[in-house]
């Protein structure tokens, strides 16, 4: 066998390689949207609270969309985990982690100091800068996902 057969070979290889981290990736990310949703479906009305700290919207539109969008959160993660309807969940998911980083940016501008409420208590001992962080990494890997060559059978 010459160095042709092993282009042959390696190809497929790192291929199959390069649609596990893909998949893998979009496991990871769908699992914190389900984490994140059901531990706002747990207690809605603490997670209105906690959009209400952020002073953008009042009690009521707060309310409101304390018992959507942990549904969202969970749809949307189902679907990344389930390889269903990807790009939809990945467009929801993108567009709320850039609203979540805006509304956070625009407290913290002016002045107000926050509890996130994205995973209840478990993320309370994390500071500011350490929740910008994985946010952005979580919208990086959103993104990444979303521009990744997706293979014929998605």
């Amino acid at each position: 066998m010459g160095e042709a057969a092993e282009v042959t070979i390696a190809a497929p290889l790192r291929a199959g390689r390069l649609v596990f981290v893909r998949r893998a990736l979009a496991i990871l990310a769908g699992a914190v949207f389900i984490y994140a949703g059901a531990l706002k479906l747990r207690d809605p009305v603490a997670f209105a609270s906690d959009v209400t700290n952020y002073q953008i919207i009042p009690w009521a539109a707060a309310v409101r969309l304390a018992f959507y969008l942990p549904w969202l959160e969970l749809v949307c993660g189902l679907a990344l985990v389930f390889n269903r309807l990807v790009q939809g969940a990945l467009l929801l998911t993108g567009g709320l982690m850039v609203i979540f980083i805006g509304a956070s940016i625009s407290a913290r501008v002016r002045g107000i100091d926050i509890s996130c409420g994205c995973f209840g208590s478990a993320s309370d001992k994390l500071g500011f800068t350490w929740h910008l962080v994985l946010d952005f990494l979580l919208l990086g890997v959103l993104v990444a996902l979303w521009f990744w060559p997706r293979p014929a059978e998605e």
